[in-house]
């Protein structure tokens, strides 16, 4: 089985209809109350292909898939895409392990959708990667649409998967996180302003990675730096919800950099993670992506064409095998500098990603 997971509306559904077909016949959707019935008394299409999509809102789900799957007839194919994590989501029962691979499916980014201009780049920049607000190019369609997304995604998805009681704090909480993109997250700045105990907004915070709302970067620390071991910064994965221009373009970049961390771990099977740097003096570079505990790309993100941040020339002097990149959001100069630093628009290190 193929199991595809990734925030809601990320085109999931759309994806599994494309490899079904025009008739989308294997098509069983959880959501839908008729093909949940469908389901639950294990009627089938006649189909090659099975897509079970959002089953994991069904408490037995992996029971339930272990059964379909062992007694599947050769050469059936099974796939299943949810918007949550399918990895965390367990609720008891045997395990799938050996039976599946789990891909994830992201945002729209610049090389997928072939973006070569800046006025492309900025629209990207504005409505997002999901495909519903970019491709319908409207920036006051794309505000309502963000605001939409995070309705459904507190009303249908975290009530049908969380035990979640207060949920208008939830809600203050999801508003509020937009606001702190780029900074280390202060979980005891949010007890405070929201009026909740650390532990529970610590519990909120996992819940909203585990439905792709967010995503959490950690830092990077080596024996060669000083640097600082806990403090953790978000993102966002519709990143058009961030009210800063700074921060909404660093975002993006966050974003594209895991998409393509991602796809390293799911198809190729490399151990690469996306991290930042920061030390005890206060130096710091936005993104760092280490491979066997090695970095091998540092990235620095800069609203426009500024002199090379002194925090990547030290991290670069201390890695020298690393790639390095300052990346600006308007800048038009593009040249390496003596220490081996690209210095370019962001377009020419995105393209490059997946």
């Amino acid at each position: 089985m193929v199991f595809v997971g990734g925030p809601r509306q990320v085109g999931k559904t759309t994806l599994a209809r494309h490899i079904l077909g025009k008739s989308a016949a294997g098509l069983l959707n959880w959501d839908v109350p008729a093909q949940r019935d469908l389901i639950l008394r294990q009627t089938f299409p006649k189909s090659r292909l099975w897509v079970f999509d959002e089953i994991h809102k069904y408490r037995k789900w992996r029971n339930y898939l272990k059964g379909v799957f062992d007694a599947r007839a050769p050469g059936r194919q099974i796939l299943v895409p949810g918007s949550a994590r399918l990895d965390y989501y367990r609720f008891g029962g045997d395990s799938l392990q050996g039976r599946y691979q789990y891909l994830r499916l992201h945002p729209l980014s610049v090389a997928e959708l072939g973006l070569t201009s800046a006025k492309d780049f900025a629209s990207l920049l504005t409505l997002g990667g999901f495909p519903e607000p970019f491709l319908g190019g409207s920036e006051r369609e794309a505000r309502r649409w963000s605001n939409e997304y995070r309705n459904r995604l507190v009303r249908e998805d975290l009530a049908s998967l969380e035990q979640v009681q207060d949920v208008g704090s939830m809600e203050l909480l999801i508003t509020r996180l937009p606001e702190l993109v780029g900074s280390p997250l202060s979980v005891n700045s949010l007890c405070e302003q929201i009026q909740i105990s650390h532990k529970t907004v610590s519990k909120w915070l996992a819940i909203l990675e585990r439905l792709y709302a967010i995503f959490v970067v950690l830092p990077f620390g080596s024996p060669k730096v000083k640097a600082v071991r806990k403090a953790r910064k978000h993102y966002h994965f519709d990143w058009s919800l961030v009210p800063e221009p700074a921060a909404r373009f660093e975002n993006l970049v966050a974003s594209h950099l895991l998409k393509w961390t991602h796809f390293r771990e799911d198809a190729e099977g490399y151990g690469t993670e996306l991290r930042y740097f920061r030390d005890i003096e206060g130096r710091e570079v936005d993104f760092v992506i280490a491979q066997n505990g090695r970095p091998a790309l540092l990235v620095e993100c800069k609203s426009s064409d500024r002199v090379i941040s002194p925090s990547l020339r030290y991290l670069k002097e201390r890695f020298r095998e690393a790639d390095a990149w300052q990346i600006s959001a308007t800048g038009q100069r593009d040249y390496v500098s003596r220490e081996g630093i690209r210095v370019a628009p962001a377009l020419e290190l995105l393209s490059t990603l997946i």
